[in-house]
């Protein structure tokens, strides 16, 4: 508990040391005014002698003595502006330590210093970036609301320290401060906040916090609120959210994978009138694929073909998110169909540059100067200058001088803008399924990997070959033992599945692609030591017509497979024919090779990824995103009787509803209000989901699920919801659900305890206090 403090006021100890009588005293706290002040007056005691006392006691305006068991304390008599110009001094100096200690000593005489000196602290504490300071710094702001003195508090310096917050990942005391301002409506402009908005998003909960605030400031310009013409509106319409504001927010979510919360930004951007740049479509496209949204894709992609200013980088972003999309989906003909027109475009590309480099070249010998100066300085301006380099200087922060001569917040919109290149330069470096070559979308190889996994996965053996085969003919033809066919077949023989291997040779053949050795002896191996002899005699036939000569190696695999069956002549036979032949001894190790190189996890190209990819990789049930963009649709159009029949069908179908299924229940409900139980009873079954199948719990499905039962007063099962998500470290935005409870259950459980109350009322009541301790109302 914080001890009282002792203070006299500077008149009175003057008087008091004036008088001979009276020498240095020892203080102790007593319970009595002086001179009409609230604070405790101070006897003096222990060092005056029995004359003095004898004195003191005559005089008409004689001084009360008093003793504690409390102790004593010595006092200096300070003058209050003069430790003032102290406090600023020190400040100045970046004596931080003195600073607080002489802030600490005005605190117990008289209370926070005048509002220049506390502002000039708390720019002081905030341009030092150091964490001990800012959080010294932001006590003191806790203090001044906590004591109902926010008027010292001015607009500038806690937009300066909110600031310096961010910039030191504090992103919960740096959005508290933003939400100070606006409850008491010293609005910071938009292009103040986003700029700590942009510092906040760096980081998972400042990305999580950063959104809540764009909804929390966004909901009250929605659907025209505000009247711009109001000139009392300037500075409230002076906060309302940009475009970078926007993508800043919606970035971090992406970053952080909270993509159903970036939606809800999406949805709340035409009802603020936010219209989208080049940079924000292409984060909505991240959120769609994120998501599961192909039709968002579909309608994106018109604005995406008709957008005159879009790089080659955010072109190859878009198109990667839908090929995902296609894949996620298990859409694997618009997938296939997808990478074939991209192949078709790259080669008529080719084609049209081989003759541009021509006629350049005869250009090129015509003319020696022209050439000269094509080749001068002026190409290197094309290059992007500092490309690979940070522009942002972590750690560091304008002077208070210089932000407060920005009356516009000019370099702090700047500055927001910078963080948002590096935000979205992180989400180039995900684009995985497509590259570019002078400006023309090429497929990776990865696309090729994820393509034929997928096929195989669902027995399309038929459509593989048949997509690989065009995609041979489109792409620049390769070697018949290099090409893609090829290598999906050896990895399915490593893979143990001879059969789609033998399958997919069958096509290949049946395609009149012809093929070379290394194929068919390496299925034979495979099925002589998987000792299917049904089949060895089949591919025998089948590599005879296709006039393919067997290796020493295959012979001597054969030759081995008829002793262990103790089929002496065949194996003769076998011989026989071999030396017929003259076959070469030495056999083909280049499979074999490759196979050890896989094994070692060395990269050996499209078969190993392929191999990894496999292995490592998880099978994607398309049918439960299928369903979910159903319920999503029904969810968003508060059509819920619809969703749960949606629901229902997905589960009898055998598809397990997963967080993103019961995310849209639990947001449809909350939004057309009062369906509490409902949300209760989906949150039994996803308990029961996840006590026998691996449902995982993340973040913004137990938020949504606490935001629901803290409105509707249901703090049993939202204790268990904060239980759950402080078990998975998850960040829980205490600030939002302490305004929540003030604004829905100031009042609840405020009176005595009754006396009688069943079993049941003090479950409630105790889930309800305990929720209050919780968020720090008791």
């Amino acid at each position: 508990m914080r001890r009282s403090t002792a203070s006299v006021s500077p008149s009175f100890l003057s008087a008091l040391l004036s008088c001979r009588h009276f020498s240095v005293a020892r203080i102790c706290r007593c319970p009595s005014p002086v001179h009409g002040s609230h604070r405790w007056v101070c006897g003096i005691s222990d060092s005056l002698s029995n004359n003095t006392l004898n004195a003191s006691s005559s005089s008409p305006n004689r001084l009360m003595l008093f003793s504690t068991m409390a102790g004593t304390i010595l006092v200096q008599a300070r003058d209050p502006a003069k430790l003032n110009m102290e406090i600023l001094n020190a400040i100045d100096e970046r004596r931080y330590i003195d600073t607080w200690k002489l802030y600490e000593q005005h605190m117990q005489m008289e209370g926070f210093p005048r509002k220049s000196v506390v502002n000039r602290l708390l720019t002081g504490f905030a341009e030092s970036l150091d964490v001990k300071w800012l959080e010294k710094a932001y006590a003191m702001v806790e203090q001044a609301f906590e004591e109902s003195k926010q008027n010292l508090l001015e607009k500038e310096p806690l937009i300066y320290l909110s600031l310096g917050l961010a910039k030191c990942g504090l992103p919960v005391p740096a959005s508290t401060i933003l939400r100070k301002l606006v409850e008491t409506e010293q609005f910071p402009p938009v292009t103040a906040w986003s700029a700590i908005l942009a510092h906040m998003s760096q980081t998972a909960p400042g990305a999580y916090l950063a959104a809540e605030l764009i909804l929390e400031i966004g909901y009250l310009f929605q659907d025209g609120r505000v009247d711009p013409r109001k000139k009392s509106n300037a500075p409230l319409i002076a906060m309302k959210p940009n475009t970078t504001a926007f993508n800043i927010a919606l970035a971090g979510c992406l970053l952080f994978c909270t993509t159903r919360k970036a939606e809800q930004l999406l949805d709340i951007m035409p009802r603020i009138c936010v219209k989208a740049d080049a940079n924000l479509l292409i984060v909505m496209a991240h959120i769609y694929e994120r998501n599961g949204r192909r039709e968002e894709l579909k309608k994106l992609q018109r604005h995406i073909d008709e957008a005159c200013n879009l790089t080659d980088i955010q072109f190859r972003q878009f198109y990667n998110c839908l090929l995902t999309c296609h894949l996620k989906l298990g859409d694997l003909d618009s997938a296939s169909n997808m990478v074939l027109e991209m192949l078709r475009k790259a080669k008529d590309a080719r084609n049209s540059l081989a003759v541009a480099t021509l006629v350049l070249e005869t250009a090129r010998n015509d003319n020696r100067a022209f050439t000269a100066r094509i080749s001068g300085p002026n190409l290197s301006q094309n290059e992007p200058e500092g490309s690979h380099k940070d522009r942002l200087i972590e750690h560091q922060i304008i002077s208070y001088d210089e932000f407060s001569r920005d009356r516009n917040f000019v370099k702090l919109g700047n500055e927001a803008k910078e963080v948002l290149l590096s935000l979205l330069a992180k989400l180039q470096t995900q684009v995985e399924l497509i590259t570019t070559e002078h400006g023309i979308l090429q497929p990776t190889e990865k696309i090729y990997v994820k393509l034929v996994k997928a096929f195989l996965e669902a027995g399309k053996l038929k459509d593989l070959a048949r997509f690989l085969i065009k995609a041979e003919k489109e792409d620049s033809p390769v070697s018949n033992d290099d090409s893609a066919l090829v290598h999906v077949i050896k990895s399915c023989i490593s893979l143990g599945w001879l059969d789609q291997a033998h399958d997919l040779l069958d096509e290949m053949r049946f395609a009149g692609v012809r093929t070379g050795s290394s194929v068919y002896a390496s299925l034979l191996k495979a099925y002589c030591k998987a000792n299917r002899l049904r089949e060895v005699t089949s591919l025998l036939r089948d590599a005879q017509k296709a006039g393919i000569q067997l290796d020493s190696s295959c012979y001597d695999t054969l030759i081995q497979s008829r002793v262990l069956q103790q089929d002496t002549q065949g194996a003769l036979d076998l011989f026989k024919e071999m030396k017929e032949a003259k076959i070469p001894r030495g056999g083909n190790p280049e499979f074999e090779q490759l196979v050890e190189g896989c094994a070692g996890n060395a990269e050996a190209g499209l078969m190993a990824k392929l191999l990894r990819e496999i292995r490592e990789g998880q099978k994607l049930d398309s049918g439960v995103h299928d369903w979910n963009n159903v319920i999503h649709f029904f969810c968003k159009k508060r059509l819920m009787a619809d969703a749960e029949k949606a629901l229902a069908k997905m589960r009898s179908l055998g598809h397990t509803p997963n967080a993103q299924t019961f995310h849209s229940m639990v947001t449809g409900y909350a939004a057309i209000g009062g369906k509490y139980i409902e949300v209760t009873e989906l949150w039994g079954e996803m308990k029961s989901l996840a006590s026998s199948a691996p449902m995982k719990f993340d973040q913004e499905l137990l938020d949504s699920l606490l935001y629901t039962f803290v409105r509707g007063g249901f703090f049993v099962r939202a204790n268990e919801v904060v239980d759950m998500m402080e078990k998975g470290n998850m960040f829980i935005d205490k600030y939002k659900y302490r305004t929540l409870y003030l604004k829905y259950h100031k009042t609840l459980y405020k009176g005595k305890t009754p006396k009688f109350q069943t079993e049941s009322q003090l479950k409630k009541r105790e889930a309800a206090l305990s929720f209050k301790k919780w968020i720090g109302l008791c």
